[in-house]
């Protein structure tokens, strides 16, 4: 199974990135994942299902042991790994065979 994964932390600042956000930066550009896309308001990586997870806990540990009060994410499930659809495809059985002819 395929995962995406897009958080941000706090407090914010503007001015110059805080601790916890350089540190979850690089604990998700140093993970076995793909499509690393940092930025100031947000972040995204994809990847494997084991992979992904280990790198949000590690992300979670270390950004609040940096100085984080808060750390927003969201996972959706992209695919199987296999050869599968996005979610939105295997939900409305695009991706799953049903309902072809």
């Amino acid at each position: 199974m395929r995962l995406r994964v897009e958080f941000t932390t706090e407090p914010f600042d503007l001015d110059e990135a805080p601790a916890h956000a350089l540190v979850a930066r690089e604990v998700i550009q140093a993970a076995d994942l793909d499509d690393v896309d940092v930025g100031p308001f947000g972040n995204t990586a994809e990847g494997e299902a084991d992979a992904l997870l280990t790198a949000v806990d590690s992300l979670l540990r270390q950004a609040l042991g940096a100085g984080a009060t808060r750390v927003s994410l969201q996972v959706n499930v992209i695919g199987d790994g296999q050869g599968g659809g996005d979610a939105a495809e295997v939900a409305d059985g695009r991706g799953s065979g049903e309902g072809e002819q």
